[in-house]
């Protein structure tokens, strides 16, 4: 019952009005949160973010906003909760999170 709290937590921000549909978010994202088609980029899942940045990082048009590093943080959380590994990047060492 406490999992679904953990929906809709993320930072990421997008303003389709600003996006150039140049892809680079597509191509940067880990865990495909955008996909592109009909000149701009749309959000796929929110919840799917993991808060690297990469995205806001990359994108020229300035449409992405995302306060990284809050990502693990909240993986970490939610492994204590179900017990099960986080789930995050995995460009941490030996690919485990953070």
């Amino acid at each position: 019952m406490a999992l679904k709290y953990m929906k809709n937590v993320s930072t990421l921000s997008y303003d389709p009005a600003k996006c150039a549909g140049c892809g680079r978010c597509t191509e940067v994202c880990p865990h495909g949160v955008f996909k592109t088609g009909n000149e701009t980029a749309r959000i796929t899942d929110k919840d799917l973010c993991m808060e690297c940045g990469a995205c806001s990082m990359n994108c020229p048009a300035g449409a992405i906003k995302v306060k990284s590093g809050t990502g693990c943080a909240t993986a970490m959380i939610y492994s204590l909760i179900t017990g099960r590994e986080p789930k995050c990047c995995g460009a941490g060492e030996n690919g485990k999170c953070c």
